[in-house]
């Protein structure tokens, strides 16, 4: 397997490549943790957990699941802050409050799409991290140095999902470079790959501090940990149980292996005997560290943490841009994804137009409720169009999201470039779904200006429905759970729409239920720029219907497009939530 090599710390600073204007290449910053405690809910995640770390040291937080590892390395990364204590970078108090550019952050999870092109999706990322105003060139010249220095360069035009683990592990580290950050943080970067490919990766991390980077990673792997300056052991319920040199650890804990010290704080003793009987060891060698206003070290200026003022994000119209060209650009390519946009709503209308007889709005059997059955059918088919459409929008790409939003991508930005994508698909789909049936007789004759009027009927709810799955997406924690939101949230639509039962013969509480329904709206708009009201006096099937389809079509335009909004701003409310460090499980 070919090594990594990157460029000495030694090199020459013509050898580098540029940095962009606005980005500061910080060097790697001193550490000190100072009575760090987290609480969940009612458990103590971490206990005053006191350690320091020096400018361009490897170091392992080690430890076994459940003792804390991945919340103490974002709060170390200032995604969060913790219930006590404080995390002081180069003197500088850091927490979760706020976006800290000079930090890289590199989670277990990919956070880059698999269907892109390597060198495109970094292209992407380029765009909505570097600082607004950084020119086209600039960035494809950052991320083409990026390649060479990973050893990607050969592999640029393959697709991510096409790359070795060890590849886009990686592809995932060179996003987070392309701000050249002094300070770098990684969640089990090694986790899944072959002992030679993590061998690589860890080599490559190695060489990030020979430049004087700061890198910071957890690890379940001895092999991994042997190759650190520092290894930090915690046990259950965060207690720490070491800080120093591996070689360090061996003698302080007895053991040849550094597995055994995973088995010695699973057994032996309990988690807080084991974080007092360190404290009393490294008492007389070390004293505590305590809280300082400035820096602990001399910070040359070209050195210093760079705030989010000195280097802003693209704004917010940009990104939506830059987010909506991205995620066409993903449709396109994942073929899989385009066939299933595209082939239900041809499933959907070939099933409608087997489904009922040609003539249906002639309206001359004495029972035929077939008029309101079609209407209502076309109402949903809109519907599911939209849902089905935001159901995977999100879940499949939450880790990538989240990266990109704790670097300063708007939440808004991101949900309306999903929207402005599958907008104009929608579109498409729901004008060829009424001129296939108009065609084929399911609809009847009328004027542009009624037909207009039912495409606006069905973009209006479809616009809801989608905003309603991409909340629900953003909700749900995997694709599985996106499939069962399916039929959850298709059923009411269906039975409290008033066309299975007439609103009015509802009991109360359905009657309050189909208010929050956007079927039940489309399809008495859909019914009123048809006319169905006049079949409620000559069709004694149609007569339970009585008053459904009169009234305004505009205002129920109005209601839909309400809907749309109440959904799409939740989506934003929860994604922006769900960002937020601690609010998934721990490791």
């Amino acid at each position: 397997m070919t090594e990594v090599t990157l460029h000495p710390a030694d090199a020459t600073a013509a050898s580098r490549p540029p940095a962009p204007p606005g980005i500061s290449r910080a060097a790697g910053a001193r550490i000190d943790v100072i009575g760090v405690s987290q609480h969940a809910a009612e458990r103590q995640i971490l206990h005053d957990v006191s350690l320091s770390i020096e400018p361009g040291e490897l170091v392992a937080l080690a430890g076994g699941s459940g003792a804390g590892k991945t919340t103490l390395l974002e709060i170390l990364a200032g995604l969060g802050a913790p219930s006590s204590g404080q995390v002081m970078h180069d003197g500088v108090r850091v927490d979760g409050a706020m976006h800290h550019p000079g930090v890289g952050y590199v989670p277990q999870d990919d956070i880059i799409h698999g269907e892109m092109p390597l060198r495109r999706t970094l292209q992407y990322a380029a765009r909505l991290r570097l600082p607004d105003g950084t020119p086209p060139e600039q960035a494809d010249r950052v991320v083409d140095d990026i390649l060479r220095e990973l050893d990607l360069a050969d592999r640029r035009d393959v697709a991510v999902r096409m790359l070795s683990g060890g590849q886009r592990k990686r592809a995932s580290i060179a996003v987070e470079l392309l701000t050249r950050p002094g300070t770098f943080f990684l969640d089990e970067p090694t986790s899944g790959l072959d002992p030679s490919t993590s061998a690589e990766v860890v080599r490559l991390l190695r060489q990030l501090t020979r430049r004087g980077v700061t890198v910071v990673l957890t690890t379940h792997e001895p092999a991994t940990i042997d190759e650190c300056d520092q290894v930090v052991f915690l046990t259950r319920n965060g207690h720490l149980a070491f800080a120093g040199p591996p070689a360090q650890a061996r003698r302080y804990f007895g053991v040849d292996d550094l597995v055994e010290v995973y088995h010695r704080l699973a057994s032996e003793d309990t988690p807080r005997a084991w974080a007092e009987r360190f404290a009393a060891w490294r008492q007389p060698v070390k004293a505590p560290a305590r809280p300082v206003k400035a820096p602990a070290r001399p910070v040359k200026a070209p050195a210093r943490p760079v705030r989010p003022d000195d280097r802003p994000s693209p704004n917010v119209l940009r990104q939506w841009w830059l987010l909506t060209r991205r995620n066409a650009e993903v449709l396109v390519r994942n073929r899989l994804t385009l066939a299933i946009l595209l082939g239900s709503p041809v499933l959907v209308t070939a099933m409608m137009a087997v489904l009922f007889q040609p003539g249906a709005f002639q309206g001359q059997g004495r029972a035929d409720v077939g008029p309101a059955q079609i209407v209502f059918w076309v109402a949903f088919a809109g519907f599911f169009f939209g849902l089905t459409y935001g159901l995977l929008q999100i879940v499949g790409e939450q880790a990538i999201f989240r990266r990109e939003h704790r670097s300063g991508l708007s939440a808004g930005a991101y949900v309306a470039a999903k929207i402005g994508v599958l907008v104009p698909v929608l579109a498409v789909v729901t004008a060829v779904l009424l001129g296939v049936l108009r065609a084929l007789d399911r609809l009847p004759a009328a004027g542009w200006n009624v037909y207009s009027s039912l495409l606006v009927t069905l973009m209006a709810e479809a616009l809801s429905a989608l905003a309603l799955g991409l909340l629900a997406s953003a909700t749900v924690s995997n694709a599985a759970q996106a499939a069962l939101a399916l039929p959850m949230l298709c059923f009411p639509q269906v039975l409290f729409a008033g066309a299975v039962v007439p609103v009015a013969d509802m009991a109360a509480p359905g009657r309050w239920l189909s208010l929050g329904l956007a079927n039940r709206f489309s399809f008495e708009a859909l019914g009123r720029a048809l006319r169905l009201d006049q079949f409620t006096g000559t069709l004694p099937a149609m007569r339970a219907y009585g008053g459904t389809f009169s009234g305004s079509v505009a205002d129920r335009w109005l209601v839909l497009a309400a809907f749309a909004g109440v959904f799409a701003l939740a989506t934003v409310w929860v994604l922006r939530r769900r960002s937020r460090p601690g609010s998934r499980g721990r490791r």
